[in-house]
């Protein structure tokens, strides 16, 4: 695989433009198209969801156990997000630790069974039926193992272990377990009884017999304290520990500065995986002992929070650009999302209508607030370059290249932002008042910064298909942003 040239080499900004030249991404970077189709994938899902809550703004306005909800919640999870995080990992794990993908051919069969699964289990929770939703979902666990399979071989070749390989190591066993509770569950509430008397070949009665069995463990559990148990362990343990760990090393290649102190780092991370572990288990028994693990939890985060600030502190580029801006905005929604955590586990807490709304708004702000705010931030970084290098590394040199800031528009990046908070108020506001004509109103404001997104997308994808390249020595055009 052909290493890059540094971004550096690309032509200079011009001087009005704030600098958001990054270092060599392209090292050890995997073949364009592989995270491209990912990333492509994922901003689909993340259209079909966005017009999905304007036409349906009820499955946040009221209780989330419902199988709209669902359906909606695992478009976001798996189609959005899972599809955006695993495509960038294909590109950032190798740059970040310094070695290469273990097999691009893994990772193009995963894709596959990851596109087949996400859609099929989408329309079978839409549709309510649980044993199509496991088979799909088999399907997918199979694109999983593979994708875990794949980053494992990759992390076995890295030849300095740092406290983002680590976490990146457990959030691998994490989603392995999210996935695998996510498939008991969806046992649990099938009934075998229509495959009795098909049953009789020796390996298909072990497996229905294995079934039943899963399906009466699941029994002894509370459907909805399962249901919570196995969205912490993908969204606090694959997503949030991703963030965590990945940032580590990206926001000190992006704004120039470094970790500041290791330990901190390491104790923050650990704090995440012991508050976890601890909740699955509390949460799924309901007792009372979940809040003092949210509170380990919280207290990784917090120690998180104040590493970055330090590496912020001491950084060399003053200037933040939207990118950067997107993700600490997300980090800094962390603060109401962990009082939130707080008062939802607090022991005693009455089961009521407004506390069924305040776990939507929990649910909703995690994973639209912070995660996916986080990845559209990560998004602005990684697809800029990885179009730069398919198309302007081989020029640099013989022709003028233009650089990455040229590639998107800083004015719709700033739209974006501000339409996705406004968004993120106004759904928040819907869902405690239980009002789908704010949920709705939120949910085209929400709407407005996916097409500033998609615009941002294209216009970056067009360079595909029309590179802008100019003789060495012709004055660059001006280009006009917003700061």
């Amino acid at each position: 695989m052909e290493a890059s040239l540094p971004i550096s080499a690309a032509a200079s900004p011009a001087p009005a433009r704030p600098a958001t030249a990054t270092p060599p991404l392209g090292v050890n970077a995997t073949v364009v198209k592989l995270p491209l189709a990912f990333m492509l994938t994922g901003l689909a899902a993340l259209t079909v969801g966005a017009v999905w809550l304007v036409a349906q703004p009820a499955v946040l306005a009221f209780y989330h156990y419902n199988q709209s909800v669902i359906a909606l919640t695992h478009l976001f999870v798996l189609g959005w997000i899972c599809s955006i995080v695993m495509g960038t990992m294909y590109q950032l794990v190798p740059v970040a630790l310094e070695t290469r993908l273990y097999s691009e051919r893994l990772a193009r069969w995963q894709f596959a069974f990851h596109l087949v699964g996400v859609i099929g289990m989408v329309w079978m929770f839409r549709a309510w039926d649980l044993k199509q939703v496991g088979h799909f979902g088999s399907v997918m666990t199979v694109g999983v193992a593979l994708f875990v399979l794949n980053i494992a071989r990759t992390l076995w070749r890295v030849p300095k272990w740092n406290v983002t390989a680590t976490a990146i190591t457990a959030a691998l066993v994490w989603i392995s377990l999210a996935v695998s509770a996510g498939l008991a569950i969806a046992t649990g509430k099938c009934a075998y009884d229509s495959v009795e008397g098909v049953a009789t070949a020796g390996g298909v009665s072990t497996l229905v017999g294995g079934l039943r069995a899963l399906a009466g463990l699941m029994a002894h559990f509370d459907a909805i304290a399962a249901m919570h148990a196995h969205a912490h362990l993908g969204g606090v343990g694959f997503f949030t520990l991703l963030i965590v760990g990945v940032s580590y090393k990206l926001i000190p290649m992006f704004t120039l500065s470094e970790v500041q102190s290791r330990r901190r780092a390491g104790l923050s991370v650990a704090l995440l995986n012991l508050g976890l572990a601890g909740s699955f288990l509390t949460i799924l028994l309901r007792s009372p002992w979940k809040l003092a693990f949210a509170v380990v939890a919280l207290t990784g985060l917090a120690i998180y929070g104040w590493e970055l600030r330090a590496i912020l502190r001491a950084r060399k580029r003053r200037v933040l650009d939207w990118g950067i801006r997107y993700f600490l905005t997300a980090v800094g929604l962390l603060v109401p999302l962990s009082l939130l955590a707080v008062v939802l586990s607090w022991p005693g807490l009455p089961l009521n209508t407004f506390t069924g709304q305040v776990e939507n708004l929990y649910g909703f702000l995690g994973l639209i607030g912070v995660v996916s705010f986080a990845i559209v931030g990560m998004l602005y970084k990684v697809i800029p370059f990885l179009v730069w290098f398919a198309v302007y590394r081989q020029h640099v040199g013989r022709a003028k290249v233009p650089s990455l800031a040229d590639l998107y528009s800083p004015r719709l990046q700033a739209i974006g932002y501000w339409s996705f908070l406004a968004g993120l108020v106004a759904i928040s506001g819907g869902i405690l008042r239980g009002s789908e004509g704010v949920v709705r109103f939120g949910s085209l404001l929400f709407s407005a910064s996916v097409l500033t997104l998609l615009g941002n997308v294209g216009g970056i994808l067009a360079h595909l298909v029309r590179p802008q390249l100019m003789p060495l020595g012709a004055p660059r055009p001006s280009k006009t942003t917003a700061t």
